[in-house]
């Protein structure tokens, strides 16, 4: 299929940096999403034709013109969707989901901490969350000003600080009972104030290590922690078949259609451009999304 546009994501500078599960073996194409058009279907394929617009993501080599994947890892973009939209809401978009409804479910006043809350799966985050009828304390790297802030707290975060006072604000939202969940995919910079965040029993949901890896683990901080909950969740394990997949994007893809869920693009890119790309979302600098275009 045609490549209309793929996402940038930590994971591929984990892939090329060869970071922990990460590590690739090069010659490889990074990119495990983006969005284009069917040009062409194999002969058992069914329920897809040429022509047809698609989005994809857990699937190889996106950073690049044309690709060629199988049928069932493929979901439909609806009609008035556009690709760059479907590129930039799916992967993120079904990370956030299965965050807040299968990892930890959020249930009506469970106080959540959603850390990076300007960045591309921090934002979807806070709004998902506060759909589930949560409260957000979001950290961003700007504090409780400027632009990261602003964004947050448009998302619908209720208190917006930066990471080195969140748990002074979760401490005055609970009555100093501590986070029911901690969302981080920063990792190593925020671990530590993160389990000392959470109340007896929370759970410290670990999805990524933008900071770095975290160090080994002694399992009695949990117990001593209040019998807490840790999980290292990746999201190949919640897309596991055609049903499950089709599920999280067609839910995150009907929210976003109805105007109940917004997808902020930060920054698009010429393909040509990838390390670049790459270089601005290591920094931190960025918000949202960043995507590539192969047809810029």
């Amino acid at each position: 299929m045609d490549v209309a546009a793929a996402g940038v994501n930590y994971m591929d500078i984990y892939q090329r940096e060869g970071i922990g599960n990460y590590r690739t073996e090069p010659p490889f194409v990074p990119g495990g999403e983006g969005a284009g058009t069917v040009t062409a279907v194999g002969a058992a394929v069914t329920g897809l034709a040429v022509g047809d617009r698609v989005a994809w993501a857990g699937s190889p080599g996106s950073y690049a013109e044309q690709v060629a994947l199988p049928a069932k890892r493929v979901v439909p973009v609806p009609d008035g969707m556009s690709l760059q939209l479907a590129a930039a809401a799916i992967l993120q978009g079904m990370t956030a989901h299965y965050l807040t409804t299968s990892t930890y479910p959020v249930h009506e006043g469970d106080v959540a901490v959603v850390h990076a809350a300007a960045g591309g799966v921090g934002l979807l985050l806070t709004q998902m969350v506060k759909r589930r009828g949560g409260v957000v304390v979001g950290t961003t790297s700007g504090g409780k000003g400027g632009e990261k802030a602003e964004l947050a707290l448009r998302a619908g975060a209720d208190h917006v600080v930066g990471y080195d006072r969140f748990g002074e604000i979760v401490d005055e939202a609970t009555e100093d009972a501590g986070a029911h969940v901690v969302y981080d995919g920063v990792g190593k910079a925020t671990f530590d104030d993160s389990l000392a965040a959470l109340r007896p029993r929370g759970m410290m949901v670990l999805y990524g290590a933008a900071s770095g890896p975290v160090p080994p683990v002694d399992p009695q901080r949990l117990n001593t922690g209040g019998s807490l909950f840790l999980t290292r969740p990746t999201l190949v394990h919640y897309i596991a078949d055609a049903a499950e997949l089709r599920w999280r994007a067609g839910e995150v893809f009907d929210w976003i259609t109805k105007g109940e869920l917004e997808v902020r693009i930060g920054g698009t890119y010429p393909l040509a451009d990838a390390a670049r790309a790459q270089h601005d979302l290591a920094s931190r600098r960025t918000t949202g999304k960043l995507l590539l275009l192969p047809g810029l």
